[in-house]
């Protein structure tokens, strides 16, 4: 066998198993970012089922927490702790919306989209108080 033919098999081989790397991807909780205050960056990120997504508490002051009734069937929900990092394994397809608690009334929040956005609707039907309802409606608009 060559090796591209033992490569090939062996990246067939994980992928059919499960056991392919899943990417990490970051979102900083940030006092100023490239759209405005209070912010998290990226805003909106699409990831596949089974990545992580690590919330950096790069300023002081900020948690991310899952909106309630803004996730999928089956999902679990997450709090992070007031200026600690979180790191949250997305599994289930869907829209999920996060927040800052202290901050959601600025339009601290962010979408992140696990595979194909299977509750689009009901993510959008969530009422958010502030500008973080109309910074949803924005990020979720365009999906």
């Amino acid at each position: 066998m060559s090796i591209k033919s033992l490569i090939l098999a062996t990246a067939t081989i994980l992928s059919l198993t499960g056991l392919a790397a899943a990417a990490d991807h970051e979102v900083k909780m940030l006092n100023k970012g490239a759209t405005g205050a209070m912010v998290f960056e990226p805003e909106l990120i699409t990831i596949a089922p089974g990545d992580t997504v690590t919330f950096k508490a790069t300023d002081a002051g900020h948690n991310a927490e899952t909106v309630p009734g803004m996730l999928p069937e089956g999902a679990e929900p997450f709090v992070g702790k007031m200026g600690k990092d979180v790191t949250v394994t997305f599994t289930q397809e869907g829209v999920y919306g996060v927040k800052c608690k202290p901050h959601v009334g600025m339009g601290m929040v962010a979408a992140i989209v696990v595979g194909s956005p299977v509750n689009l609707d009901t993510a959008k039907a969530v009422k958010t108080p502030g500008k973080g309802g109309k910074k949803f409606q924005a990020l979720l608009g365009g999906l």
